[in-house]
């Protein structure tokens, strides 16, 4: 398949943002991105199999009422839960960045724990721990993970992007933590954690909203369902980071979603 023939979908709804970004993003790398509302997909105007991505983007969907992503969850699970069922086991990518990382864990997609989708969420994204919206660049690891599209980081190597959220500390249920933390360990769904410029692991400010593990970004056991608190496509430019002019290589960003280009010209 030629990078042409990639149809990535941008869903939208009202409060989502940075729709613009990542389909430019995407645009640069050469694939067919369009912005795709989520009644065209409920109303069945456009189809879920027609595209071989789904990038749902951040924002303040439904004005995060309730909690933040449950109204952007609860409308897809009630109408095309099953259609996105079939897309996972297609070994199509889902990516949810900020506040569609909390889409996938309200929808239960993630962290996707002996299941492709789980009734109810295994994990929830709360309140930052230091009870205030944190907007600012921060650092991560690339951990080793079974995320199919991450090869073009390599393990270990530690980067910036920027963060922009009130909710977004990472955890499980208090009876079942232990458990499920290992179990992703076990199968290598935790793909990056928060750390300081020097890769150490360390609490706030650090962790900018007290996750456990550090957590910053995980995917599903089959590693096609990605989702992170980070904003990728605001570090896809160069001159996006705030010191761009001394570093020349590949953003992270742009790293992030070459990667995904290639996995699907690789398997479709």
């Amino acid at each position: 398949m030629k990078k042409s023939d990639i149809k990535i979908a941008i869903l939208r709804i009202e409060g989502t943002n940075c729709e613009e970004e990542s389909l430019l993003a995407f645009k640069f790398l050469g694939t067919s991105p369009e912005y795709v509302h989520i009644n065209e997909l409920t109303r069945g105007k456009k189809r879920l199999e027609e595209y071989h991505m789904i990038f749902i983007p951040g924002g303040f969907s439904g004005g995060d009422y309730v909690r933040a992503g449950a109204i952007f969850a609860s409308r897809m699970k009630g109408t095309i839960s099953k259609d996105l069922e079939k897309f996972i086991e297609e070994e199509k990518i889902v990516l949810g960045v900020c506040n569609g990382f909390q889409v996938l864990i309200e929808l239960g997609f993630l962290p996707g724990i002996d299941t492709n989708w789980s009734e109810k969420p295994q994990a929830g994204l709360a309140p930052n721990i230091s009870n205030r919206f944190e907007c600012r660049w921060i650092y991560v690891k690339k951990e080793k993970t079974s995320c199919n599209f991450l090869n073009n980081i390599k393990n270990g190597d530690v980067f910036a992007m920027p963060i922009a959220h009130a909710e977004g500390r990472f955890m499980f249920p208090k009876e079942k933590e232990k458990k499920y933390l290992q179990h992703m360990l076990d199968y290598n769904q935790i793909s990056l954690r928060y750390v300081d410029k020097n890769g150490d692991y360390l609490p706030y400010p650090w962790n900018p909203n007290g996750s456990i593990f550090n957590i910053a970004g995980v995917c599903n056991e089959q590693g096609n369902v990605f989702g992170l608190m980070p904003h990728p496509e605001r570090a896809f430019f160069n001159y996006q980071h705030p010191e761009y002019y001394r570093n020349n290589s590949d953003s992270p960003g742009k790293k992030m979603f070459r990667g995904i280009v290639d996995y699907l010209i690789k398997k479709f």
